[in-house]
Order: structure tokens, then sequence, then C-alpha cells
């Protein structure tokens, strides 16, 4: 057999081998650091026996399905670790993650010193260095073998796989654990790792399932890279958005409100309320779009036309029961079946379309309690919706100007070079949650498709995210700890206008059912916000800041030419606020500076005789005099062009 390496070589063999046995007899080095293979793309174990021509690619550690391999293992030395200091614990999953890996066990919270002591115990493990080995078992010996262990999880994990599903499990010493691998030969492969935290989590991620616990860890092949990791991890919590958008004053969250409901200082209000004046002037003057507003709420009527009633009602807040209740209402979780009747309050002809609706919409969610974070997963959101109802000649027009909106929303904010581009598709495999049939979905996807390549967008593929109605654009973004959200999307639905009874008159008099195209420009309010803090480290550009300008008098005797100074800049649309305080100037610029204020204007004798003030900026520090009129025309100009404004080094600052 025949087997093309990644660099474009060969090897010949005329037997079958391992891969590891293959990585081997290219050096023993690659073998020593060989974590898995991929044999023709896919993921396998090193012990995969290859026995047919392919291309074979080892991974190490520095490569991504390495390191995950490394720190599936890891996973299970933490499991086997969690067992022999609480022998009582039942052991659930382990996976590998962007950032590390975690194991969900049923137990008791872990304290920090708990997780300390297993380190200790992974570190005995690791040493001892027991070999890794793969085995499999029939069906009804594999669920008796973990029912003799006495892990029930495991037991319903078996339970739930096909009956001809190949049944695997890994032991390393005495410790044994289902799992489909891939894994490492040995543990002596786990140089370097961190227990990082714990935290309560749902056995499969239902709230009506049991409540376990999960250890998060991270592991690499040598300290450096570990270092680095737990340091950027540090400079994670420090921008999270959750710790520092409270520090900043722009939100809160109460308990007697509700999880999930969160509140908004007058700060955050004021971000908000930019960005929401912003996106509303920019699709009604600039982009075409008409605006509505419709109901918070609807009857359970208009949710089954729409289909969300089937498709979606768990994730809805109903108020009534339709076995008591003559009508039933509920919190709405989208606007689009509301903006379907705004376009059907008057007959459309063919030039009326493309009909774009837009709203800044306020929708409520019941997300589970568990996936509540910050701002990022709330149960009301506020979000700049919009419906375009166009004829079937208009989707690749109109699907490339909705790519276009997205992009120049995000390259205003800074954020273009944060995102990645995902087209969603639906399961064919699960077809009874969606609408329509294969040819519906093939011709849908390869729409979306074509847009994206068109218009030369790098893009993933992911089946089984697509809306029950049709496919999706999603674009992407990862928070500081690597968790991926969806910020934007745009989706082609050509089904539900059937269901509403929409159509349009053509040229030749006859009714057409249109198609819609359902978008966000900028996404979710509070999601962009949390965004905007992590990415700026709360050091938001000037036109977004609440407060723009302090103006800092070195003493009493000047406040009636802060107060002048202040009124021209508030005349000129200019947050602004005086510092009035009796503290010395140093500390009223050090804490401006730790409020991340853009702009601090130092008022004292000179500027006052001269007209003038002195300027200290987040950007360049010390910017000199400047006459009062020449800083206005220049941060006004900063605001109106929305300019991203760089810091310099801080040995540069003046």
């Amino acid at each position: 057999m025949k087997i093309t390496l990644k660099d474009g070589s060969a090897k010949e063999y005329a037997e079958s081998k391992s891969v590891y046995e293959i990585a081997l007899d290219i050096s023993e080095g690659l073998a020593r650091a060989a974590c898995c293979g991929k044999v023709d793309g896919e993921v396998v174990d090193l012990r995969t026996v290859v026995d047919k021509d392919c291309e074979l690619t080892i991974c190490t550690a520095s490569d991504e399905d390495g390191l995950r391999t490394l720190r599936h293992t890891a996973s299970h030395v933490l499991a086997e670790a969690v067992k022999n200091l609480f022998p009582d614990a039942k052991v659930t999953i382990g996976p590998s993650i962007d950032t590390g890996f975690y194991y969900d066990f049923d137990h008791a919270p872990f304290s920090r010193e708990d997780l300390d002591a297993l380190e200790a115990e992974m570190k005995k493990i690791i040493k001892k260095g027991e070999k890794v080995e793969r085995f499999t078992l029939p069906r009804e010996e594999a669920i008796k073998f973990m029912e003799e262990k006495g892990e029930p999880y495991k037991v319903e994990l078996i339970r739930d796989l096909p009956e001809d599903a190949e049944i695997s499990f890994y032991s390393q010493g005495d410790f044994v654990d289902l799992c489909a691998g891939p894994h490492l030969m040995s543990t002596k492969g786990i140089k370097a790792f961190k227990l990082t935290s714990s935290s309560m989590a749902y056995w499969r991620g239902d709230s009506d399932k049991a409540r376990l616990q999960r250890i998060y860890g991270t592991a690499y092949s040598n300290k450096e890279e570990l270092t680095e990791h737990l340091e950027r991890m540090e400079d994670a919590k420090r921008r999270d958005h959750n710790r520092l958008g409270r520090e900043m004053e722009l939100f809160t969250t109460v308990d007697v409100v509700g999880q999930g409901l969160p509140l908004f200082t007058p700060k955050g209000t004021k971000m908000i309320m930019k960005l929401q004046r912003w996106i509303e002037d920019l699709e009604d003057k600039e982009w075409g779009y008409v605006r509505t507003k419709t109901p918070l709420m609807a009857k359970s009527d208009l949710y089954k036309i729409s289909g969300h009633w089937d498709h979606y009602k768990e994730g809805m807040f109903i108020m009534g029961d339709e076995k008591v209740d003559k009508e039933v209402y509920a919190l709405r979780p989208m606007t689009c079946p509301f903006q379907y009747y705004v376009y059907k309050n008057t007959q459309k002809s063919y030039r009326d379309l493309p009909y774009r609706m837009s709203e800044t919409s306020t929708l409520f969610r019941n997300e589970d309690s568990g996936e509540m974070h910050g701002l990022t997963r709330v149960r009301q959101f506020t979000i700049t919706e919009a419906h375009l109802v166009i004829r079937p000649d208009q989707a690749e027009e109109e699907l490339k100007s909705c790519l276009d909106l997205a992009y120049y929303v995000l390259s205003t904010l800074g954020l273009q070079d944060e995102v990645t581009y995902r087209l969603s598709k639906w399961d064919s495999a699960n077809k009874e949650k969606y609408l329509g049939d294969d040819d519906y979905w093939n011709s849908t996807q390869d729409a979306l498709r074509t847009v994206l390549v068109e218009k030369g967008v790098k893009f993933e593929e992911a089946d089984g995210e697509a809306a029950f109605y049709g496919p999706k654009i999603d674009i992407q973004a990862k928070n500081v700890y690597g968790k991926e959200d969806t910020m934007i999307t745009i989706q082609l639905d050509c089904a539900i206008a059937e269901n509403f009874d929409m159509y349009y008159i053509d040229q030749s008099g006859e009714k057409v059912r249109p198609y819609i195209i359902h978008r966000t420009s900028m996404g979710c309010y509070e999601r962009t916000l949390a965004w905007l803090i992590e990415k700026y480290d709360g050091k938001f550009p000037t036109w977004l800041c609440p407060e723009q300008v302090r103006i800092l008098p070195i003493s009493e005797k000047f406040m009636d030419y802060a107060e002048k100074v202040r009124k021209e800049l508030a005349a000129n649309d200019i947050d602004v606020t005086v510092d009035e305080r009796s503290e010395k100037i140093g500390f009223k610029i050090r804490e401006a500076r730790l409020q991340r204020v853009p702009y601090m204007l130092i008022l004292g004798q000179k500027e006052e005789e001269d007209g003038v003030v002195s300027v200290r900026s987040r950007y360049a520090g010390d910017e000199g005099q400047k006459p009062l009129q020449e800083f206005i025309d220049q941060i006004c100009t900063e605001i109106r062009t929305k300019e991203i404004r760089k810091e310099l080094p801080q040995e540069e600052k003046g």
C-alpha cells in the first residue's frame, strides 16, 4: 500500500500498519510527539490500522487536532484522579474544547482546595506513565461492564448508541472510560496542565436532568505554552464584560428582577441609544428601509400560522393554557410574523419590491438558566431586525446588499477582523424539524453559498444550524474565553409567504409569492455591547463613549470658566461633565484615566485668560493647549466620522 504524507512524499508497505507504527518508521522523534493521525482528512487514533492507499498526516500538539487529543487524554486523567480521591463520584462526559477540556461529575461542588488536590493526583498518574489502551465490547457486555462499575451515566450513553455501533473503551492502568477517542499512547504525553475552575452543569444540557459539577482545565505539550495560555486567561478575566461592564457602571443585574434580565444604568443606556440612533438613521436614510413598530406579544394563533408554535414553543414565554383559556398569548421571540401583516396592509405590485421593513425589536426567549451569562445570553433583548420582501429575481442582489451592510456596520465598530462566516444548513437526517423538501433546501443553500463565494467571503458550513424555514449566513464572534456566538444573521426564506398568503402582483397581473430575507444589520444590542466592552477593554471609540469629555478645573476659582466651556461643548452635542470636587488635579486626572474618559480639559488661570483649554487624551496623553473652538471642531469631526483613534504606546504619550 502507498501512504502519501503531508509533505507530498510517500511510503510504501507490503502489510498493514497502525498510524503509530508509520510515525515510528518515519522517525522516533515524530512517534514520541505524535498525538493522533488524519487519514484522508479524517481524525483517527494512533492505534488505527491503515490497510490501503491513503493520505496520512501525523498530528502533534502543535496541530489543532493533536492538541485536542492531548487535552482529551488529560480529561481522562482528571476523571481517574477524581475517582481516586472521591470514589463516590459518578463520571459522565469529558471532551476537549477550544481552550482546554472539562469533565462533568455527579458529585458535591468542588472547592479550589479540591482542584489543587486533584492536580497533585493527576501529576502522580502522569508520572506513572501508564499505557493508554483501546478495547471494544459488544453492546450488552458494555452495558453490564459499566453497570458493575456503578456508572449509570455511562450506561445511559451506551443505551443511546445505535444497535450496530462499535462500543469502545480506553484504559490507563486500572481506570477505564467509555470513549470513542482518539487518545495519546501514554499519559506521559501530558507535559503541562492546569485545572482552572469548576461550575454547575446539567446532564446533557437539560435543566430538567441531574445537576452535575463541571471541572475545567487546560493542557499543553510544554510549560511555556501553558504559562502563555494562563496569562491570556487572566487578561480575559480582566476584560470579561460581565465584570468590566459592572465596574464601569454600564449595567447590573438583580436577583429579584430575574436572571437574564439586565438593568442598564444611564451610562450603558446612553451607549445603546447611540448605537440604536446610528443604525436606524443608517438603515432608513442610506439603505432604503421603512420602519415599523409592532406589539411585544400576540395570540398563539399568529405563531401557529408562522410555524413557531410547533418549532419554537419551548423557547417562548406563554401566558395562559390552551386547555383552559379561550385566548393564549405569548411574548414574541421574533418580529417576522408581525411585519408580514404590515406588508399585507396594502396590496403590493412588482414595482414596490424590494420592500425592506426594519424594526428596533425587543424580543423574549426562555433560555435555560444554565445558559445565562452577562449580556451575551439573556431572556429579554433588543435587536436590529428587518425583513425584506423581494421578488425571486432580486434575491442575489439583496442578499449581497445585506452582507455589505453587515460588513459596513462591523467595520465602523472596528470589529470586521473579529468575525468568521458560517453557512448554516439544515440537518437532512431530521427533516421533520424543517419546512420544505430536499429540493427547497438544496436550492436555498446553494443560493447563499453562491453569494458568499461571489463576495469573496471565506466561510465554513455547518449542518443543523439553519432556521426551520430556511438556511442562514451567520456571522460569528468569540468572547474573551473563546466561546462563539452568532452576532449577525442573514436568512433566506422561500417558504413562509405561503403560510401568510403573502403575494405581489406581477407584470401580467398575476399573484406571485415573494421570497423573504430575515436579517440583522448589527444584531442584538446587549450582545454587541458585551462584545465592544471586551474588544476595547472598555476604551471605546469616542463617538460611543457615554462620557466623551471631562472638564477638570484646577480650583474652585475657575468653575465659571468650566461651566462656560461645558455649555459650548454641550451645544455641539458632546457628552461632557465637570469634575467639581475639591481634589488635587493629579487625582482628578488619574481617576478620569481609570474611568477611560477619552478627553480631559484642564482649566486654570492661563487657560481662562487666553480662552484656551489644555487637552489630555486617552490616545496621546498631553496634547497641549488649544483654542476651545479648535478642540470642538476636532472632536466633532472624530465623533461624526466615527473615527477609531489609536492609542500611542505609553512611552510616546506626552
